[in-house]
């Protein structure tokens, strides 16, 4: 799941992080009460998608922020499908009641993928985190569970 957010990073179209992640920083996702769903072709991940908590206020508990990553040589091809239908179902068991997440405007994949599975793009913050230097937009994204 590193290797995969890492390759994430590099490619600037998923994430604001710029510093490379551990499996131990993986493993501090695991909280127990955030679902994960990982998926896995021939023994390897090739993708996953996770869940974290959208706010400390206790009146969101039933909201989660998410994500979706999948390997550079998996994409497209069913793999950030099968884990974000996995994680909508796991968000669902979980007592879970909506999932939200920000996605850079340009990444036509995963807004599609999102858009196929029943999120709605509610709106675009603006100048929302700065990537290298240079501000960025984020789409906001919801679906209710």
């Amino acid at each position: 799941m590193a290797a995969i957010y890492n390759e994430g990073i590099v490619d600037r179209t998923a994430t604001f992080e710029t510093n490379p992640r551990t499996a131990a920083d993986v493993l501090s996702w695991l909280d127990g009460r955030h679902p994960v769903v990982v998926i896995e072709d021939a023994g390897r991940v090739v993708a996953f998608a996770r869940t974290s908590a959208s706010s400390g206020r206790c009146c969101y508990a039933g909201n989660a922020d998410f994500s979706v990553y999948v390997a550079r040589a998996a994409r497209r091809g069913g793999a950030g499908l099968a884990a974000m239908t996995g994680l909508l179902e796991a968000a669902r068991a979980a007592g879970l009641s909506k999932l939200l997440s920000g996605v850079f405007p340009e990444n036509a994949a995963s807004r599609a993928l999102l858009r196929r599975l029943g999120f709605r793009e509610v709106g675009t913050y603006e100048r929302h985190g700065q990537l290298d230097g240079v501000w960025r937009d984020v789409v906001i994204v919801e679906r209710l569970l």
